[in-house]
């Protein structure tokens, strides 16, 4: 056995993951506001949210029951979810929140040659990052788990039923629920007619309109320091957010360390090994978060080079990647356009 230094996902946490929310005031006065600026916070899937919003009244009902209906979904941890009984092979009902989570992973495997892949489960759990875990693991063992993994080794078929080419499949939805389930409550906001509103799940946000100062909501990006307890936190630069979404993925919150080796909990689905690449933190911003969410994971396993490939085939999508450099500092890089979204 070994001592556990890693944060899992859906460990109950207080804190953000790799973000933090900076509700930063600012000098002046603004136009007189309509509505009362209502904050929600609180747990789902194990993780914190917080979220605010301009409205008449507070919808904390609603979310709470929005979330509870996606959490009935997509939580791999809960016995009664449907991924779970997706995962047992038990005749299950797909609802839309399942579907439309499983196509959109399904095409975004497709555009990285799979190293987006929500089948990596297997693997995940192996390595100890998943809602099961080994006790050691193998050259052996990897091989063999990696036979049952593969984005193409599962579908959905015309009558809505999951078919897998091995029963043994399994998926987890992790890499891209939280940022999907932004986008729901967002959905939800905007069902009320709200326009000005921040949503922040497990460190994953959706932005829309302002905050209650009159700007763009501004969001701290941390730098990628190892600390696998999350209470450190120093900033690597500040964003600005008005109608768009973000995400960011690290291996330096969720991690453990075995023989003086650190394992992270990015997994490389097509070597099966935890990825050890360049990209020390990726910060993605796009249109919905579900798509902020899944790019932020991939761009880890796929290292500088073939991240800046695909990121230039997706329209509207923006980067910052953190590296080390030679001399052991932090670098980065950043897409074109990207400096729109840093804070003044």
């Amino acid at each position: 056995m070994f001592k556990r230094l890693y944060v899992n996902m859906f460990t109950r946490t207080k804190y953000l993951l790799l973000l933090s929310i900076l509700l930063l005031s600012c000098n002046g006065g603004g136009s007189k506001k309509e509505y009362t600026y209502y904050q929600e916070q609180g747990e789902i899937f194990h993780t914190g949210f917080h979220i605010k919003y301009a409205y008449s009244r507070s919808l904390r009902e609603e979310i709470m029951a929005e979330l509870e209906r996606f959490d009935r979904s997509l939580n791999p941890f809960r016995d009664d979810a449907i991924i779970t009984k997706v995962n047992r092979n038990e005749p299950v009902a797909l609802d839309s929140f399942f579907l439309n989570c499983f196509n959109r992973s399904q095409e975004i495997a497709q555009i990285t040659g799979g190293k987006f892949d929500i089948t990596v489960s297997p693997l995940i759990n192996a390595w100890g990052f998943g809602f099961s875990r080994m006790d050691s693991i193998t050259p052996a063992i990897i091989d063999s788990l990696k036979q049952i993994v593969g984005y193409d080794k599962i579908a959905i078929d015309a009558e809505g039923n999951v078919v897998k080419s091995d029963p043994r499949i399994t998926i987890n939805t992790s890499a891209i629920a939280k940022g999907y389930a932004c986008d729901v409550v967002g959905d939800l906001m905007e069902r009320h007619g709200i326009e000005n509103y921040m949503v922040e799940i497990g460190g994953e946000i959706t932005a829309r309109g302002v905050n209650d100062k009159g700007e763009c909501w501004r969001i701290g990006v941390d730098k990628p320091i190892d600390d696998s307890s999350g209470m450190q936190h120093e900033l690597q630069t500040i964003l600005s957010l008005c109608d768009m979404s973000l995400a960011t993925s690290g291996n330096y919150r969720n991690f453990y360390i075995k023989d003086g080796k650190k394992y992270a909990h990015t997994i490389d689905p097509q070597s099966g090994y935890p990825s050890q690449l360049d990209i020390l933190g990726a910060t993605v911003i796009a249109h919905d978060c579900m798509t902020a969410d899944a790019y932020a994971t991939a761009f880890m396993a796929m290292g500088i080079e073939e991240s800046k490939e695909v990121a230039a085939t997706l329209p509207g999508l923006h980067y910052l990647f953190i590296y080390e450099t030679e001399e052991g500092m932090y670098g980065t890089i950043q897409s074109d356009g990207f400096e729109q979204f840093i804070a003044d």
